[in-house]
């Protein structure tokens, strides 16, 4: 087990035009692999927060009802990162039979991971290949070799099938066309939002997980950052279940700032092994 401490940040800046209720999901989650050494959240002007816990992955919400202004919120947090590297070799997939039920639904297709529409597609490219971390790894990599990262290409609309036509897409694309692949070739899969140390240019960022052996490992179809150093906020079957923001009224975002970065200020090594980060 590695540990790292990394520093995250972000500052969000909205006018709002009517009485807008706001949830955001920028905190991260509290699991047994990262672990909070502090944190600090504001909101100018002064608003009462509700934090809310929801779902079995650490997840928290931060809830509150803003008036027509201008907004700002700004969260920063220290967080130890302990997750488990392993050699990626022996990791194999599991037979549908074996799996356990609340892995299942990490088979299904979703909004945005029509692995049903992609089966045939799937089987032609990866179908042969030897099965394990390997196959995942395989099917990462196809999706940074062969969809562009092209920033504007789509919008919340645009699902995995949407991404492959047209080849271009940004990181929730990346990992969505990777868990509809891995889906489809029978093996369990989910999106996971984070902060990302090394990410250029810095962002939230979109990554995926896949089930192998007994644990769900990290990948990240797009290349841009290590993955040891991820840090987990939101986790679900794809970015439908973890929005950074939701808001009901009407408010437009002015501007973001998100920074993440050890907190020794070094680079993170390659571990080059697998790395997991979840328990469940």
């Amino acid at each position: 087990m590695s540990t790292n401490v990394i520093n995250v940040f972000c500052q969000l800046n909205y006018t709002i035009v009517e009485p807008t209720s706001f949830v955001f999901s920028i905190a991260p989650a509290k699991t047994d692999f990262q672990q909070l050494q502090q944190e600090a959240l504001t909101v100018t002007p002064y608003t009462p927060v509700e934090w809310v816990d929801i779902g079995d992955y650490g997840s928290r919400l931060i809830r509150f009802q803003a008036q027509p202004g201008m907004l700002t919120v700004e969260y920063r947090a220290s967080v130890q990162l302990m997750p488990v590297l392993m050699p990626a070799a022996p990791l194999e997939e599991i037979q549908f039979s074996a799996l356990s039920a609340d892995i299942l639904p990490y088979l299904n297709p979703s909004r945005y991971c029509e692995a049903d529409r992609l089966g045939r597609f799937a089987f032609k490219e990866f179908g042969q290949l030897p099965m394990g971390y390997a196959r995942v790894q395989a099917v990462a990599d196809w999706v940074y070799h062969n969809i562009d990262y092209l920033p504007g290409s789509t919008d919340a609309s645009s699902g995995a099938c949407d991404v492959l036509i047209q080849r271009a897409g940004v990181c929730r694309d990346f990992a969505h066309l990777s868990i509809a692949f891995c889906r489809a070739l029978g093996i369990p899969a989910r999106y996971v939002a984070g902060y990302a140390p090394e990410l250029n240019p810095p962002d939230f960022h979109g990554f995926f997980e896949a089930y192998l052996g007994d644990k769900w490992y990290l990948f990240d179809a797009t290349k841009l950052a290590p993955v040891s150093g991820f840090v987990r906020i939101g986790t679900g079957r794809d970015a439908a279940d973890a929005s950074f923001a939701t808001l009901v009224g009407e408010a437009a975002m002015d501007s973001m700032v998100v920074s993440a970065a050890t907190a020794s200020g070094e680079s993170l090594p390659d571990n080059g092994g697998a790395v997991s980060s979840a328990t469940q």
